[in-house]
């Protein structure tokens, strides 16, 4: 085996040794509350890069997130820069163990999403249009809670492992607005 091939093998090691996990982050604060802060109106606002790093789209999103017996909704209207719109409704539905299970329709399955102190992770499959086609990516959202009304997300998309590109948004939550959510 090469030197090189060593070095990138124990380097692959070494980095899955050290995941972050949400746990790590159970003594910050603000604590988020996921019913308390994906309740009612919220804006997103970010970009989207590819493999590289350069940013190839903006957005803004508008979102009204709402919970019924425990069961979240989020509603996404999505507009990017170059006049494209998307929606996409999430609903998470708690799974017992402190965790919620995520469905939307664009989503391959069940995402995870887990939560302690100011973050929360969710992973998941996104079915995403390529062309006259789709392609499924891996989506590794990591939020962190700022202060009790903004919410800072990176999110890594992946493909047989390898990284395609990234998502940076700001979520703002704005108190007092009600939301009319789309049932799912």
């Amino acid at each position: 085996m090469s030197k090189i091939a060593a070095i990138t093998l124990m380097a692959l090691f070494v980095s899955a040794c050290n995941s972050v996990k949400v746990s790590d982050y159970a003594s910050n604060t603000p604590k988020l509350d996921p019913e308390q802060f994906f309740d009612g109106k919220l804006t997103a606002h970010g970009v989207v890069k590819n493999f590289s790093g350069e940013v190839i789209r903006r957005f803004n999103a508008d979102i009204a997130a709402c919970w019924d017996d425990g069961v979240g909704t989020l509603d996404e209207d999505f507009i990017f820069d170059d006049g494209e719109k998307q929606k996409r409704i999430w609903t998470l539905r708690p799974a017992g163990d402190g965790t919620y299970n995520a469905t939307a329709g664009d989503v391959v399955g069940e995402g995870k999403a887990s939560w302690a102190g100011n973050a929360m992770f969710l992973k998941y499959v996104l079915r995403v249009p390529l062309d006259d086609d789709t392609i499924d990516l891996t989506i590794d959202d990591r939020m962190y809670l700022v202060n009790e009304n903004i919410l800072i997300n990176e999110s890594i998309m992946t493909k047989f492992g390898f990284k395609v590109g990234e998502i940076v948004l700001t979520i703002i939550r704005h108190p007092g607005g009600d939301a009319q959510c789309t049932p799912s």
